[in-house]
């Protein structure tokens, strides 16, 4: 396809997940043009996969990548350079499943498109003014200066894209909300933002801490690790394997880590599927409620992610339980179309409580705009 004049403006968006890769072409004004989503690891065939897409739409102006971690160094969304990339390289063990084959697919598409900026947006970059008091762990000094161990945040490209459309729904200024936003998927956790900035967030030094997740673990005792190793011989990869991909909700039901299943199994009398469900409400009211004694006030609590965008039986329980910081239930459920025409909805009972506002996910869309924003700073 010949690039037309506007084609100078495109941003290809590349996000590598795990098991997943997601690339999506944006034009000038924000609309998608095109996309294609493949559901397996980046691999040898990510380049082919890359060239086929790249000859059916106008050539980009730039990519964005979506890394989730940037390390102590990379903590705010930039141009991917020689220095760069081997700053990216460090950052690795700390998301062993995630940087690794984000990273394959930055090479891959840095040696096809070798004339373009390449920028990396990171999902630390919103937590990098958490306060002290949030990302120190109480250990040593040497753990925490010498190994750098600290309290990281995941999610931000989700955070940053929600707490604006959550300023648009309320029609007030993001810089002056107190909310907390819960991004609820095969990844769960949730945030504290006070007046626009992250405050306190649920997840670690890496995305295993925190709330129950698809299959992933979310925090246990950490004696308990220390236990397995000592008294039944398992190993540190036999433990992460297990916390990464057989825990969570996977764990608890023995069936599936989609609360749409697990919901269908309920209601067919599954006690497996009822127990893991009541474990990842109970996982997410804990984590929401530790998330607003961070703030003054509640201005809204805010769902988003896959869970949290599309699962309405999910958000009423938790809401339900929220009684304690105003939140209430009897939700509303607005329908796909609506919530992706609009974009965010509240969806509580007018004078009932807090806000309720679900918000239709949006990393993509905030990766391209945060790449944008990198190169008008160059």
């Amino acid at each position: 396809m010949d690039p037309s004049a506007s084609s100078r403006e495109c941003v290809l968006v590349l996000d590598a997940g795990s098991s997943s890769l997601h690339i999506t072409l944006f034009g000038a004004d924000a609309t998608q043009i095109a996309s294609h989503d493949a559901e397996r690891p980046p691999g040898p065939e990510t380049v082919q996969a890359l060239r086929d897409f790249l000859a059916t739409v106008p050539t980009p102006s730039a990519v964005g990548h979506r890394l989730v971690h940037g390390g102590p160094r990379l903590t705010e969304h930039t141009l991917i350079d020689g220095p760069v990339r081997a700053l990216l390289e460090e950052a690795a063990p700390l998301s062993p499943l995630h940087v690794p084959p984000a990273l394959a697919v930055v090479d891959a598409a840095r040696e096809l498109l070798p004339d373009i900026p390449h920028v990396a947006c990171f999902d630390t970059a919103f937590h990098a003014e958490l306060p002290a008091a949030a990302y120190q762990y109480a250990v040593p000094e040497q753990w925490r200066v010498q190994y750098g161990l600290r309290r990281y945040g995941f999610h931000g490209l989700s955070y940053t894209w929600s707490l604006a459309r959550t300023a648009d729904v309320l029609d007030r200024a993001a810089g002056a909300l107190h909310v907390v936003i819960a991004h609820l998927g095969g990844g769960c956790s949730a945030c504290a933002v006070r007046n626009g900035r992250s405050v306190d967030t649920t997840m670690g030094l890496t995305p295993l801490e925190g709330l129950v997740m698809s299959r992933r673990s979310g925090s246990i005792d950490p004696g308990a690790l220390v236990w397995l190793q000592r008294q039944h011989g398992l190993s540190a990869k036999e433990i992460e394997e297990t916390l990464q991909r057989r825990s969570g909700l996977l764990g608890l039901s023995g069936t599936s880590g989609d609360t749409r299943d697990l919901v269908r199994a309920r209601a067919k009398g599954d006690a497996s599927a009822r127990g893991a469900l009541a474990a990842f409400v109970h996982s997410c009211c804990r984590g929401i409620a530790a998330m607003a004694a961070s703030l003054d006030h509640l201005d809204a609590l805010v769902f988003t992610g896959e869970i949290g965008e599309d699962q309405p039986e999910v958000r009423e329980e938790i809401c339900t339980r929220l009684s304690v910081l105003g939140v209430r239930g009897g939700l509303s459920v607005p329908s796909e179309k609506e919530l992706r025409e609009d974009g965010a909805r509240r969806i509580d009972a007018p004078g009932t409580g807090a806000p309720v506002v679900v918000v239709a996910t949006g990393e993509t869309q905030q990766i391209a705009a945060e790449t944008r924003r990198a190169l008008i700073r160059r």
